[in-house]
């Protein structure tokens, strides 16, 4: 692939991600270190997406209702982020079969067909527990990061479980994104994976991935809380067929 296919390519999925990430408050990393993995190393991809990651991330924080309220009671798990992918640093790296893209893809399918197919189980955590799941929640997404580059289990389906309302999850998710990225980029800057020049163009990435979001915002703005959780959980049914398929072709 020359350079100009591959900064058309580049382009088109930061579009992609980030209009999904617009209407569902997740999959900019999950999609975009999926399709990117077809022309470069995941820890390249990871590495690419810490700028956009960042400020996407920040914005979904930003258009929220009540952060200090949600840092206050998200705070153990985000911490636990922290030292999960700290814990797991290399594993990226060291990933050569794709086996752990497969598992993610699986659990992500196993939950959305529950959730949305059963109907029946609702998922709620008591007040009462958050105290000590949250930690191991958070240990367990810290290394899923680490592993796979995508900060989506098991803390999406903890914070959905949560009770949250729909502004509040996307911000909820947003700020546990946010902290997984920064505890990543630690991990990538002493592989070597993150460096000025990649940081850079990470920083040219950004455009397309707000573009993608401006425009996937518009359209959750305009649906029902109903129509957002048929959406929300599709989408994870949609992330999890996709990065099985991945793995498997």
């Amino acid at each position: 692939m020359d350079n100009t296919a591959l900064l058309l390519f580049v382009t088109a999925t930061f579009v992609l991600a980030g209009f999904v990430k617009g209407v569902i408050g997740l999959g900019l990393p999950t999609i975009a270190v999926g399709i990117l993995g077809v022309v470069m190393a995941p820890a390249q991809a990871a590495a690419l997406l810490v700028v956009p990651n960042l400020v996407t991330n920040g914005w979904q924080i930003a258009t929220g209702p009540k952060l200090v309220k949600t840092l206050r009671r998200l705070w153990p798990m985000l911490a636990t982020i922290c030292l999960g992918t700290w814990a797991g640093a290399g594993l990226l790296q060291q990933q050569k079969d794709g086996s752990a893209t497969l598992w993610l893809g699986a659990a992500l399918i196993l939950y959305a067909l529950v959730l949305v197919g059963l109907k029946a189980a609702k998922l709620r955590v008591p007040p009462g527990w958050e105290v000590w799941l949250g930690p191991v929640i958070g240990f367990v997404t810290g290394v899923v990061t680490a592993a796979t580059g995508v900060f989506v289990l098991p803390a999406v389906p903890y914070l959905q479980a949560l009770g949250f309302d729909k502004d509040e999850l996307v911000q909820a998710l947003g700020i546990s994104f946010i902290v997984s990225t920064l505890a990543l980029s630690f991990g990538l800057i002493g592989a070597g994976a993150l460096n000025g020049t990649v940081a850079w163009q990470s920083l040219l990435a950004l455009l397309p991935a707000l573009l993608g979001m401006g425009a996937g915002q518009f359209i959750r703005n305009r649906i029902s809380p109903a129509t957002f959780k048929i959406c929300f959980f599709t989408g994870l049914l949609a992330l999890g067929a996709y990065l099985c398929w991945r793995s498997l072709a």
